[in-house]
């Protein structure tokens, strides 16, 4: 591991790193409507539908993993629950879309989004925005934004289709077809996945009994235009994740080898109508979105939990051109969020409201400056209101192809049902609160065939809401929940360096990279871990990138990619050491719009874990076909 490291680390700073996008590239998640990256003030990152593809990965988790500021923990190999932290963030704290719709389980305990069901499958394009985003996002976007875009709908017909197979009896086999008759365009695709899988016990701590899992996926996007300036948007999602999981086993109840398993259904939905006026100045979106999360564990055939998990959210925004460079966003939105688990007694329930209207300048008032703030105001039917703000600027000098970036904003996370109004719930919870700041520098070179930058970004969180036990007799908060309940007593800060740098210097090679420091510490005052480092939050991650396409037609490429060492508890006594990750990969066309294409993951059968206990992935080989007419 020692040399492995050695070679990232040579590799990051000699030939460096993540290539940035672009000014003129268009995101959409910085501002909720496109916006070419040179008027975004906010840090993003982009992953495109060539770069997707040039990965090869299965799982967008492994893809986050190499993107500044992210990090990830799993218990077990794929299939098995995931979290995703953005700059230090809980994974909780994090907004989670597909298309734009949330997809956060408002039955899991924190109310966030379990990423290890999410496969890459037809997913287009992920663009993750990073730091506080209330004002136009809402609760939980603490540390960030994670956009999945699925590939959407062609004028002309369009069909992409790919299958492949490897380690361990993996399989997997994805479809889409798009196009358009008459005013009707559309795009739709299915997936399928399975693997025999690893020991979600660490093999290397003695798990044996393998861990599969199996995964069927849909998509769908229809846009039926009634006029030039009308038109009706329907969309949809759909998993279905079955995997083995490893537990605590009578009669020792130590952790080890078990039969459990868990299915996760997700159903996401949307319809919407769009009309323009003013001659496409004034672009007015009125819409409905519904997310249905279902969860169930058994112990061999016997159910020993069920969840369900409903989002219902009507929306409306507006965006209005006031004048060239000047554009003004608002929006309403009422979200009604449900839930029900059972585990073997009564069934506990919940639902709650939240109403909130926001609104947004961004404004270009001299050439290469523009500017961008925003206000929002969210009604909750429990604890009441939250008020949040977020500015940004970004400069860019034409002469010498530096561009400045800055930021400040809020964020906050309402309580989720679990905490509110389970049988530990504490209807007195108040949201966590967020304020945060990110600087930054970009330069282009070298005719744009090197860029590099360095942000520097910062936030305190305030109200954490965590666990705490009750004392005996029960008093205040703890009257009738004698076995614990939540309160909202923890702080946090994180602060860190982003450095990325990209390099072309000719068409056929392109080498990323990227390095992120970041210090998350525990800053509740009179915490026995006041200034520890927060769980599972390495400081040190390194990524880098090389891809090479031959002459002849071969792609040739590797990711190298290096997590230092975490903790596994608050007190910072149990280590988690670091790791390093070597992937290799190839590429060859056979034939118009036909490629073969295949992987080697962790090619130095690196043995690590990401969670105490559980295993990952040691070497594995992947070969398949694609095809794109």
């Amino acid at each position: 591991m020692r040399y492995t490291l050695t070679f990232v680390l040579l590799a990051t700073l000699a030939a460096p790193a993540l290539a940035l996008d672009a000014p003129d590239t268009i995101v959409v998640t910085a501002n909720r409507t496109p916006q070419p990256l040179s008027r975004v003030g906010q840090t993003i990152s982009i992953v495109d539908s060539a770069e997707i593809a040039r990965r090869q990965t299965a799982n967008v988790a492994d893809i986050l993993r190499t993107l500044p500021g992210v990090a990830i923990a799993r218990n077990g190999g794929i299939g098995t629950t995931a979290s995703v932290f953005i700059r230090g963030a809980d994974s909780d704290q994090t907004v989670t879309l597909i298309d734009g719709v949330k997809l956060n389980d408002p039955a899991s305990p924190g109310g966030g989004f379990n990423f290890g069901n999410l496969l890459v499958g037809n997913i287009d394009r992920i663009e993750v925005l990073r730091g506080s985003q209330s004002v136009l996002w809402g609760s939980q976007a603490i540390g960030g934004v994670i956009n999945m875009i699925t590939r959407q709908p062609t004028d002309a017909l369009a069909l992409n289709a790919r299958g492949e197979y490897g380690y361990r009896d993996t399989g997997q086999l994805v479809a889409n077809v798009s196009g358009r008759a008459g005013p009707l365009s559309a795009s739709a695709g299915a997936g399928y996945f399975r693997t025999q899988g690893i020991s979600a016990f660490s093999e290397a701590r003695g798990g044996t009994e393998r861990d599969g899992y199996e995964n069927y996926g849909a998509n769908a996007n229809f846009n039926l235009a009634l006029s030039d300036s009308i038109s009706i948007d329907a969309r949809g999602w759909l998993s279905r994740g079955d995997v083995g999981s490893d537990g605590f086993p009578p009669p020792n109840f130590a952790f080890a080898d078990t039969l459990d398993t868990s299915t996760t259904r997700e159903i996401v939905a949307y319809t919407g109508i769009n009309a323009a006026f003013l001659d496409g100045r004034f672009r007015n979106r009125l819409g409905f979105a519904y997310t249905d999360t279902r969860r169930r564990n058994f112990d061999r055939d016997i159910e020993t939990f069920a969840s369900v998990g409903r989002n219902e959210r009507f929306e409306y925004q507006g965006v209005f051109d006031i004048s060239d460079g000047w554009q003004a966003t608002a929006g309403l939105e009422r979200e009604t969020s449900r839930f029900r688990t059972t585990s073997g007694g009564a069934p506990t329930i919940g639902r709650a409201r939240l109403d909130s209207i926001y609104g947004q300048l961004v404004a270009t008032p001299l050439n290469g400056l523009t500017l961008t703030g925003g206000l929002r105001h969210d009604e909750h039917d429990r604890f009441g209101g939250a008020t949040t703000f977020g500015g940004s600027g970004v400069y860019t000098l034409a002469a010498t192809g530096t561009t400045l970036r800055a930021s400040y904003a809020e964020g906050f996370k309402a309580p989720s049902l679990f905490q509110l109004q389970s049988d530990f719930g504490n209807q007195q919870l108040r949201p966590e609160r967020s304020r945060g700041w990110d600087a930054g520098v970009a330069q282009s070179a070298l005719d744009d065939t090197l860029d590099a930058s360095i942000t520097y970004f910062k936030r305190n969180t305030s109200d954490l809401i965590v666990f705490v036990s009750c004392p005996q007799p029960p008093a205040g908060i703890c009257i009738d929940r004698p076995f614990g309940t939540y309160d909202n007593v923890a702080a946090a800060r994180a602060e860190g360096v982003e450095i990325a740098l990209g390099l072309r210097p000719v068409e056929a090679l392109r080498v990323q990279a990227n390095y992120t420091y970041t210090d998350a510490t525990n800053r509740s005052p009179g915490n026995a871990s006041f200034g520890k480092q927060l769980l599972r939050r390495p400081q040190d991650s390194v990524s880098a990138l090389i891809d090479y396409r031959w002459p002849f037609g071969l792609e040739t490429g590797a990711t190298l990619t290096h997590v230092g060492r975490t903790f596994d508890n608050a007190a910072n006594t149990t280590r988690l050491e670091g790791y390093v990750l070597a992937d290799l990969r190839a590429a060859f066309p056979i034939g118009r719009g036909i490629e073969i294409y295949g992987r080697i993951e962790n090619l130095f059968n690196e043995r690590y874990e990401t969670v105490l206990l559980y295993g990952q992935p040691g070497r594995a080989g992947y070969a398949g076909v694609r095809m794109r007419l």
